[in-house]
């Protein structure tokens, strides 16, 4: 069953994390898990110290070139009737200075602790939602 603005906002809230998808300048679609932090209808997710390949990370150039991106929160229960899933659709940004990335970096501490002990070094991939959806079973 659809689920409202309002509802889909608060579950993809209580989801600890999301999968962000990108698509590059030449139309190939990017997914990841992120971890973020939600205020109103922002979202934020920041690039951390956890290990990676490389810093020019394909999430970054692809919000570069295509702002549009999805993020989608699930949960999956062998109920079936406990399923649900919300997409956040919207446009993106990537802040890189210490004083825009300031707030959304201290949102995300008070979400994750681990952030809190090894504060992500950025940059912040901000999320201005502009449309939100879900279905849940029940």
């Amino acid at each position: 069953m659809r689920i409202g603005t309002d509802e889909a906002r608060q579950r993809f809230g209580r989801a600890r994390a999301a999968r962000l998808a990108t698509v590059s300048a030449d139309g190939q679609p990017h997914l990841v898990p992120v971890t973020f932090a939600i205020d109103g209808d922002m979202i934020y997710t920041a690039i951390d110290a956890k290990p990676k390949s490389t810093r020019q990370l394909r999430r970054l150039s692809n919000i570069g070139a295509n702002s549009k991106v999805c993020l989608l929160a699930d949960h999956y229960a062998d109920d079936w009737s406990a399923l649900w899933w919300v997409r956040a659709d919207g446009t993106a940004v990537i802040v890189s200075d210490a004083a825009g990335m300031t707030a959304p970096l201290r949102l995300l501490a008070r979400r994750y602790r681990q952030y809190e002990v090894d504060p992500p070094l950025g940059p912040v991939i901000a999320i201005r939602v502009s449309r939100w959806t879900g279905w849940s079973a029940g």
